[in-house]
């Protein structure tokens, strides 16, 4: 690792130069099988033509433009992006990562409800800023910073009971991962999700739904929530919806878009030319209508593989799309280690659990691969 780093990172001890399709490529020239996909961020794998392309003539035009000028980029990716996510979604602010966008959602909840206590659940992860990590349900994240700036409750996943007890009539906001990922890819029951979108009817209560990680066609819906009927009041989008270009999106319903004023939440570089280009190419890959079709369908196959697994160490599958995990009972980095050795990058979340997130082009011959090296590190 490079001493000028500060080491906020664990070193995987390899080094990479270039990627295309599902692959990188190392600086000794060995190619590795991504199904990391650079934490869900290259969802249309590495040095795809049609995004880069679109990037490309961007770079030659205007990278970056102060939000009080206008831009046909900007309004145009916005104008694209609010009619994809549909339902109360009528607004967008743009900003630069995944934290940037829970940030601006917690304030716009707070100043739209006069209220600034909110609802999240345990075992959640909403990112690492101060505002981000108070809406965190994991203490090894929150612990060095405490007391942290919002007041937050949660309440375990599923537990109807608990998240009743939670509301009162200072609630402003209820936040919630269609799917957890760092926590694990742990899915919501169906009953939980309804529960949690009718308290929020009834009380008055903003749904903010957090599609950094599930968001962009992850799961086999462009939004997590649809799959369970769910229509948020605020919606934050990162990682893969600019092609790889730094980018957050925080979307509204109108009822709050009409009450933000002038100056109350702005960035420099939020809604540059070069990220909505990134944006505008990202969502044109959504006209493809077999697309949602080929990650449930992938995502499926993958599943029933990852399934058929069996070892003591292993606890179980699950997932959603091509959001998925290996949940084991020991620690994961030396199955990480392994993997890599054999050309092949998955990621953790937590300390004992297998993620997958595959670039949308993988097939299943990418997934035999994995599997025969999965099959052969657990025989041994």
């Amino acid at each position: 690792m490079n001493d000028y780093l500060i080491r906020t990172y664990p070193n995987r001890n390899i080094t990479f130069v270039s990627g295309e399709g599902v692959y990188l490529t190392a600086d000794i020239g060995r190619k590795y099988l991504d199904f990391g996909s650079n934490y869900g961020v290259n969802i249309f794998g590495y040095s795809h033509p049609r995004i880069t392309k679109e990037l490309e003539k961007q770079l030659q035009q205007l990278t970056s433009l102060h939000g009080s000028f206008g831009n046909k980029i900007r309004d145009q990716a916005a104008e694209n992006l609010v009619k994809i996510c549909g339902g109360k979604i009528h607004s967008v602010f743009f900003s630069n990562s995944g934290a940037e966008a829970i940030e601006a959602a917690l304030k716009f909840a707070a100043y739209a409800r006069g209220k600034k206590k909110f609802i999240a659940v345990k075992n959640s992860f909403h990112g690492k800023t101060l505002g981000a990590l108070s809406a965190t349900g994991q203490e090894k994240y929150r612990l060095p910073f405490l007391p942290l700036l919002w007041d937050f409750t949660f309440v375990p996943l599923n537990d109807i009971s608990a998240l009743e007890q939670a509301v009162d009539e200072l609630t402003a906001g209820i936040i919630i991962e269609p799917v957890q990922g760092e926590g694990g890819i742990v899915i919501p029951s169906m009953e939980f999700m309804k529960t949690v979108a009718e308290i929020c009817r009834q009380n008055k209560i903003l749904l903010i739904t957090d599609e950094i990680q599930t968001g962009c066609g992850r799961t086999g819906t462009f939004l997590a929530a649809e799959q369970f009927g769910l229509e948020a009041d605020i919606v934050c989008l990162g990682k893969g919806l600019a092609g790889g270009i730094p980018v957050g999106a925080t979307l509204v319903s109108a009822d709050i878009a009409v009450g933000i004023p002038l100056h109350l939440h702005t960035s420099t570089f939020g809604g540059n030319p070069l990220a909505g280009a990134g944006i505008l190419a990202v969502l044109a890959e959504f006209n493809n209508t077999d697309l949602f079709d080929h990650i449930r369908e992938t995502g499926q196959y993958f599943l029933s593989e990852l399934s058929r697994l069996k070892h003591p160490e292993i606890v179980e599958a699950r997932g959603l799309g091509l959001m998925l995990a290996l949940e084991l009972n020991v620690n994961a980095t030396p199955y990480l280690k392994k993997l890599q050795e054999n050309g092949i990058i998955a990621i953790p979340a937590g300390s004992n659990i297998l993620r997958f997130l595959p670039p949308f082009l993988i097939t299943k011959k990418e997934i035999e691969r994995l599997m025969a090296v999965l099959h052969k590190l657990f025989n041994n």
